[in-house]
């Protein structure tokens, strides 16, 4: 091995989304750099002693050796929102703001990603279940990569393991991506909507993320948007994103009504279709689009 290969050292056996993550974002953070490294699972304290970065074992946090283990008595601090961290939290802590290159958007998966896998991670619900059908979250994704009874060995730990961290990697790329793009989308999306004179319909040029920056605002009932696939969406406002309540429905008489059928009961001649929940209406145009928002705020 050169001598040069940073030693990347997690415990081996069962494997979780933090330390899964953790390695992803010590693994991107280095080929960044261009920086050879090498993933080693072990709890021999000798091994670990060796490693360039350690995490998620060895029983010490000190950001400044490399050293994330969140398992010692007393933990290893907390989120600002309160949540414990996990290896994940403490490694994305230190190099997550190099990978971004920006603060906004560090924020961003600190909040959407990194928080709640902390929060799985030290057994932090953050979801009432309402009935024994629970959502399928990250955690249950790679649990798939671990080997059964039938094969069940540290090998094929190994092997289930760096699978599920090469999905990890990109994932987090693509959301670095994603949350780079959605604070440059707020920013547009706010100047459209102060220039926008009735703000119950917000007519976007593209199809930007908006929710998070509209949702602060009262006045709008309606996003106006084209879609990929050519025409242009009439979308309603939901009275907040943790709800499916919308502020204003498109007319009942609509639902689930497509193509002439629309035509013939909204009035709009490029009418396309109305969702059966009257969430979503789609026309051929812009002005269509508009329109169908228009009759369904004086319905």
């Amino acid at each position: 091995m050169n001598q040069l290969t940073k030693k990347l050292i997690t415990h081996d056996g069962s494997f979780h989304t933090d330390d899964i993550f953790a390695c992803a974002t010590l693994m991107l953070m280095l080929e960044a750099k261009g920086e050879q490294y090498e993933l080693i699972r072990t709890r021999e304290e000798k091994i670990l002693e060796t490693g360039d970065y350690v995490f998620d074992v060895g029983g010490v946090y000190d950001e400044k050796s490399n050293r994330f283990d969140h398992h010692q008595i007393g933990g290893a601090g907390k989120h600002t929102n309160g949540i414990e961290y996990a290896s994940f939290g403490l490694v994305w802590k230190k190099f997550g703001l190099g990978l971004c290159g920006d603060q906004k958007a560090f924020d961003l998966i600190e909040k959407n990603l990194v928080s709640p896998i902390d929060a799985a991670d030290n057994a932090i619900s953050l979801v009432d279940f309402k009935s024994e059908i629970k959502p399928y979250f990250i955690h249950n994704a790679f649990y798939a990569f671990y080997p059964t009874w039938r094969n069940f060995s540290n090998d094929n730990l190994l092997i289930g393991f760096k699978e599920c961290v090469e999905i990890a990697k990109n994932i987090l790329s693509k959301e670095i991506i994603q949350a780079k793009d959605a604070i440059e989308a707020q920013n547009t999306v706010m100047e459209i909507y102060q220039n926008t004179q009735d703000k119950r319909i917000i007519v976007l040029d593209k199809k930007y993320p908006y929710e998070e920056t509209l949702r602060k605002f009262p006045e709008p009932l309606f996003v106006i948007y084209p879609k990929a696939g050519g025409g242009w969406s009439a979308k309603a406002e939901r009275v907040d994103l943790s709800s499916f309540k919308n502020k204003k429905d498109f007319p009942a008489l609509w639902a689930g009504l497509r193509d002439e059928d629309l035509i013939n009961v909204s009035g709009v001649p490029d009418a396309v279709f109305c969702h059966r929940t009257r969430f979503l209406a789609v026309a051929q145009s812009k002005e269509g689009a508009i329109k169908l928002a228009q009759i369904a705020i004086e319905s």
